[in-house]
């Protein structure tokens, strides 16, 4: 392996450890949650808000991080937002008063939003157009594990060692991966002298990366809507299974997810990404109305989930596909503008869903969580067949 492609592997390596490493932050209130409460006086509406300001602060600077992605490159870019996330764990150390905690709780999910757009910016950088997808796909599952696996050791250290100490690790980690991250990424950005507005305008006026966004996110229903949220209920009245099943079920959504991502992306390589989204939506779509159906027993259940959240990880394949309708100098943005896009889509499906289901009938009605999670499988397949006029227009 020659020098520079293994330089290449250790950025791609330390950008990948940061997207787990903010998974691990995002799950990390559920562990702590106890102590948090008890430093920080706070009750359940409270800490409420300090486990949703992250999303806040995620989903709010998605555009601003992927501009200045864009515009300073990701070693300076990821540097800032690893410190972020450093810093937004230091009132847990230093403060007892819970508007602080809430500060830096919104401090790392500004941090956070540069995870997967520095990863994005660096497999482009770093590695052959023809394995981006693979690549990313790799990182994705990466992360999936840090947010499906890392509450087990995280919460062991809290009983062994404390949870400030293990705050004061994770603070140290964060120290560690910036200081790492600006010695090891080279400066890669390229002569970029646009007005911020006139990105946006590219990027918003590009009629292909619209209809990605839309179609994508009309997709987003099986991860976003059901998994999350409405899985558990949707379960425990209409197939009567137990409280600790119903909970449990779901996340097989999310293991399928994490180990389709590379599935996925090497499908998309060897035939057509297009074709890979469309037959993806077909099969969750199927899937779904399966279910609804009141038919499919626990087993078979299990195995239609694992199949969801493998598809379900055309997301990577559609944030790429919209990369690919822009020039270069606005890929971060681009990527940033899809990625929220998709996510705001989870809050319609959430709004449809639990308007229906009260319209219906109530949470208590089987029937009415049926209409509800409707939406599911009919957005899926409108997604798809979106996206199959797109490879007819193309």
């Amino acid at each position: 392996m020659s020098k520079s492609r293994f330089i290449a592997w250790i950025i791609w390596g330390v950008a990948s450890i940061f997207y787990a490493y903010q998974y691990i932050l995002r799950v990390m209130p559920n562990i702590m949650l106890d102590d948090l409460m008890h430093q920080f006086h706070m009750d359940s509406a409270i800490f409420g808000q300090f486990s949703g300001v992250y999303y806040v602060g995620y989903v709010g600077m998605m555009i601003p991080v992927g501009i200045m992605m864009d515009k300073y490159g990701a070693r300076r870019g990821m540097t800032a937002s690893m410190l972020l996330t450093a810093i937004g764990l230091l009132p847990i150390i230093f403060t007892h008063h819970w508007i602080y905690a809430i500060i830096g709780r919104f401090l790392i999910g500004v941090g956070s939003a540069a995870a997967i757009l520095g990863a994005f910016k660096i497999i482009r950088m770093s590695f052959a157009e023809k394995h981006f997808t693979r690549m990313l796909s790799i990182t994705v599952s990466i992360g999936l594990l840090g947010a499906i696996y890392g509450g087990g050791p995280v919460s062991y250290l809290c009983q062994g060692l404390g949870y400030k100490d293990v705050v004061v690790i994770f603070a140290t980690i964060g120290i560690i991966l910036a200081v790492t991250t600006y010695f090891i990424v080279p400066e890669m950005e390229a002569e970029h002298t646009s007005s911020i507005m006139s990105d946006i305008k590219q990027v918003i006026g590009n009629l292909r990366v619209m209809y990605t966004c839309v179609f994508a996110g009309l997709m987003v229903g099986p991860i976003e809507g059901f998994a999350d949220v409405w899985g558990a209920i949707f379960l425990r009245q209409v197939y009567g299974l137990d409280t600790h099943i119903s909970a449990s079920l779901p996340s097989m959504i999310f293991i399928g997810m994490c180990f389709g991502s590379p599935l996925l992306s090497l499908l998309a390589e060897k035939s057509s990404a297009l074709g890979t989204i469309i037959g993806s939506g077909i099969v969750m779509a199927i899937s779904f109305l399966a279910m609804l159906t009141g038919v499919v027993d626990i087993t078979v259940m299990g195995i239609i989930f694992i199949i969801v959240g493998i598809c379900s990880a055309y997301q990577i394949i559609a944030i790429y596909m919209a990369s690919t309708y822009v020039s270069n100098d606005v890929v971060g943005l681009t990527t940033a503008f899809t990625n929220m896009a998709i996510m705001f889509f989870g809050y319609i499906f959430h709004t449809i869903i639990g308007f229906t289901v009260h319209y219906m009938g109530g949470i208590s009605d089987a029937k009415a969580l049926i209409y509800g999670i409707s939406a599911i499988p009919i957005g899926l397949t409108i997604g798809s067949i979106g996206f199959m006029m797109l490879i007819v227009n193309k």
